[in-house]
């Protein structure tokens, strides 16, 4: 028998709401890619602007621009075991170009993203072939059990 997730999930906006994934849709992905893999998790994400966006990235990772998607891993002492995996930050205007530009739905790419950015909370990375291949195996697999198309499979023209 599976043991229910328990999820606390913090959603905050730093800008207008309009067109953008409710709260309820980030928890059901949230809640899709940490299924089987913990027993209990809270974490918290921010949808926040380009200004935002850009100055996380340049604090955080030395580059000077808005990015799609940024994972902030807990960092607890050795020894706390507490059920905290971290924070997520979701550049809004940038995956909305992106999914427009790709040919994705906007609503296909948020989810996408927030897949992509709970798995690496969960220590997944993509930095080298193999481990790409690995975590992309799991967003392909996480996403077609939400009902997603493969968000890697190459747009025909």
């Amino acid at each position: 028998m599976r043991t229910a997730l328990e999820l606390e999930l913090g959603v905050s906006y730093g800008l207008p709401r309009a067109g953008l994934p409710a709260p309820v849709s980030f928890r059901r992905w949230v809640s899709a890619a940490l299924e089987g893999r913990v027993r209990r998790a809270d974490l918290a994400l921010r949808l926040v602007g380009e200004y935002e966006g850009r100055s996380l990235n340049r604090h955080y990772r030395g580059k000077d621009y808005a990015t799609n998607v940024l994972s902030f891993p807990a960092d607890l002492p050795p020894g706390v075991k507490l059920p905290i995996l971290g924070d997520i930050v979701l550049c809004a205007p940038v995956v909305l170009r992106e999914a427009r530009l790709q040919g994705k739905s906007a609503h296909a790419h948020f989810a996408h993203l927030t897949v992509h950015g709970v798995l690496h909370l969960l220590g997944f990375d993509h930095e080298d072939p193999r481990e790409a291949q690995t975590m992309e195996a799991l967003e392909r697999e996480i996403l077609a059990g939400l009902g997603f198309d493969d968000p890697y499979a190459e747009e025909m023209p």
